[in-house]
C-alpha cells in the first residue's frame, strides 16, 4: 500500500483535465534523460489506454540506448521537427510538462509551450517549480518524475490501465534516475512499485542491458580516455573532477549519451563523495555534479554555476570557457570545505 503522496486536490484536478482533453501534448526537458523519456512514454501509454491523441515531444533528441523503449518511434524531436511540434502544441488541449521545474528548461521550445493556449499540468520531483502550469504536481522528496507518474495513475485509480509498455517505461525512469537504485532510492515504498511493475511483466535484468550495457566501443574507449587522462582528484575536498573539450569528443566519435554515467564513476574511488563531469557543448559548458552523504551537489550546482536539482545529483551550465570553468571549480570547493565528513584521527 503507498502512502498518498499528492493531495487529493491535485488528483482531482488532473483526472478532471484529462477527461475533458482529447489533444493532449507531452514535454520534457532539452538533452532527455531516462526519467524524461521514460516519465514522458509511461504517460503517453497511459493516455493511449484512456483512448486520447497524445504524443511526446522533446526539445532535443535523446540517448539512442533509449531507442528500445515502447513508443520511442512516435516522439516527436523539436529541432528537427519544429513546424509539426508547434502545429501540435497550438492544437493541444492538455499539455503535461514532466521532469523539469521551469520553462528555461525546455531551452528552444521554452517558449512554444509557454504561448500554447492548453492547459498546463507540471509533474516534476526537482526544486523551485516555475508558475507557468494551471496545475502543479512537484514533490522533490520522490525519487524520480517516473515515479510520480506511477503514483499519479494509481491514485486516478487507473493502476489496471498500466500495460507492460508502461511498466518498462517507467522502471526505466525509476533506475536510471537513482543510478540503478545506488542513490536517492532508500524509501521502502520504492521497492513497492517495482514489485508491482515486475508483476505486470517487467524484466529488470532486461532493462538494465538494455540501458547499460549496449554501448559503443568509442564510448568504452572515452571511458578510459577520461579515467586514464582526464580525471583530477583533491583529496583534501574529497572530490573529483573530469573534463572533456569539444576536439577530444570529436576524435572518439560523440554520440548523445556516451558521457552518461561518467560523473558517477570516481564516487567508487575510497575517499571520494563529490564528483563534477565537464564538457564543452558549443558555446556553453555542460556539468553534471554527483555526492555521497550529507554533502550538497545541489547547493555547490546553485551557488557556483547557477544550476540546481537534487542533494546528491544536480547540473548546471557555465557560459565562460571551460578553463574559467575549471577555475570556478577549484576556487569554490575551499568554500565547501565545511560540509565534508572526515573521520577523526
Amino acid at each position: 500500500m503507498l502512502s498518498k503522496v499528492i493531495s487529493e486536490d491535485l488528483i482531482r484536478k488532473t483526472a478532471d483535465a484529462l477527461e475533458k482533453a482529447e489533444r493532449i501534448v507531452i514535454v520534457v526537458h532539452v538533452a532527455p534523460d531516462g526519467d524524461a523519456v521514460g516519465s514522458a512514454l509511461g504517460m503517453w501509454h497511459y493516455c493511449m489506454t484512456l483512448d486520447k491523441d497524445p504524443v511526446v515531444i522533446v526539445p532535443t533528441a535523446f540517448p539512442d540506448f533509449f531507442d528500445w523503449m515502447p513508443g520511442a518511434d512516435r516522439i516527436v524531436v523539436y529541432e528537427k521537427d519544429k513546424e509539426k511540434a508547434d502545429d501540435l502544441l497550438q492544437k493541444a488541449q492538455l499539455i503535461f510538462a514532466l521532469d523539469f521545474n521551469v520553462p528555461q528548461r525546455l531551452a528552444g521550445m521554452a517558449e512554444a509551450v509557454v504561448q500554447a493556449p492548453a492547459k498546463k499540468i507540471l509533474v516534476d520531483h526537482h526544486l523551485q517549480p516555475g508558475d507557468f502550469a494551471q496545475v502543479v504536481i512537484s514533490y522533490p522528496s520522490i525519487s524520480s518524475t517516473s515515479e510520480l507518474v506511477f503514483r499519479l495513475i494509481c491514485r486516478m485509480g487507473d493502476f489496471e490501465k498500466i500495460n507492460l509498455a508502461a511498466a518498462e517505461c517507467i522502471y526505466t525512469g525509476m533506475m536510471t534516475d537513482t543510478g540503478g537504485f545506488t542513490f536517492n532510492s532508500n524509501k521502502q515504498e520504492i521497492y513497492t512499485i517495482i514489485s508491482e511493475l515486475i508483476k505486470l511483466g517487467v524484466d529488470k535484468d532486461d532493462i538494465y542491458r538494455r540501458v547499460f550495457n549496449t554501448y559503443s566501443e568509442h564510448r568504452v574507449r572515452l571511458m578510459g580516455y577520461c579515467l586514464y587522462k582526464k580525471m583530477k582528484i583533491y583529496p583534501e575536498y574529497k572530490a573529483a573532477l573530469i573534463t572533456l573539450t569539444e576536439k577530444e569528443l570529436l576524435e572518439f566519435n560523440y554520440r548523445i549519451g556516451d558521457t552518461e554515467g561518467f560523473v558517477n564513476i570516481p564516487l567508487s574511488i575510497a575517499g571520494i563523495d563529490f564528483s563534477v563531469f565537464m564538457r564543452e557543448d558549443g558555446e556553453k559548458v555542460k556539468i553534471s555534479l554527483r555526492s555521497q552523504g550529507s554533502f550538497p551537489a545541489n547547493r555547490f550546482a546553485a551557488d557556483v554555476f547557477g544550476g540546481g536539482g537534487h542533494l546528491n545529483a544536480s547540473g548546471g551550465e557555465s557560459y565562460s570557457s571551460l578553463e574559467a570553468a575549471i577555475d570556478k571549480f577549484e576556487n569554490s570547493l575551499p568554500l565547501f570545505k565545511d560540509f565534508l565528513e572526515f573521520d577523526e584521527q
